[in-house]
């Protein structure tokens, strides 16, 4: 599904990321943990062509990124609140994504139903600009929206920061739920080590830019992970 070789990122002299080798499979929930620099949100720009990479190639279902626009169509992403249009309400975004995935009004309407949960009465019917929303609400516009038009691959950079506790035990329950579902692969980073280990089938422990463990979820893998960061 997603194969990376040879990526490379550097500022000047200094190099942020260098990952020889990196493949993840279809249906796979993966996730990326590591402390701050250690190049999870570069490694996750370089997979949406956000930014170029100095060296190297990724391809999305042998699509190179950076040459091609084919992969749009299948992968829903959400990296933070200013990829958001936020002089709109969330209606009138949910609207405009619809749109642009051939979805009519009552489409948006029907897909919005299934998270009446998720957004808790907060988001729809508020009156208000995704602007004026807290951040925690804010996350749960992208996140949804990036599901729109059922991608093959959702990726999520720091998904759980801002979301209550009850949200956060929602927002697992929908991904768990996607992967029954359908095989989705799900690309998540996050701090949250518990919520990651819950989560995610195999997980990838990035240093100062470069691969330092690879993981196959199991009973064991919080206890691994609480010992990496904790020596």
């Amino acid at each position: 599904m997603i194969n990376i070789s040879q990526i490379t990122k550097a500022y000047d002299q200094t190099v942020v990321l260098d990952i020889p080798e990196l493949q993840i499979a279809k249906g796979v929930s993966f996730g990326l943990v590591g402390n701050n620099g250690a190049g999870k949100t570069t490694l996750f720009s370089l997979i949406l062509d956000l930014i170029e990479a100095t060296t190297g190639t990724v391809q999305v279902k042998e699509a190179d990124v950076s040459e091609s626009e084919e992969w749009k169509a299948f992968i829903g992403s959400f990296v933070d609140e200013n990829f958001l249009i936020d002089f709109l309400t969330p209606e009138e975004y949910f609207e405009f994504v619809g749109k642009l995935h051939g979805m009519n009004s009552a489409d948006v309407k029907g897909f919005l139903a299934d998270f009446e949960e998720f957004f808790n009465g907060e988001v729809l019917d508020q009156k208000k600009y995704i602007r004026a929303l807290s951040k925690g609400n804010k996350k749960k516009v992208g996140i949804v929206a990036a599901l729109m038009g059922h991608p093959e691959v959702l990726l999520l950079d720091e998904p759980f920061i801002s979301l209550d506790p009850s949200s956060q035990i929602r927002l697992k329950r929908i991904l768990k739920d996607l992967q029954d579902n359908r095989e989705l692969t799900v690309l998540i980073s996050s701090h949250n080590l518990n919520h990651v280990a819950e989560v995610c089938d195999r997980i990838v422990i990035l240093e100062k830019g470069r691969l330092i463990q690879d993981i196959q979820a199991s009973e064991d893998t919080l206890k691994e992970l609480h010992a990496y960061f904790t020596v």
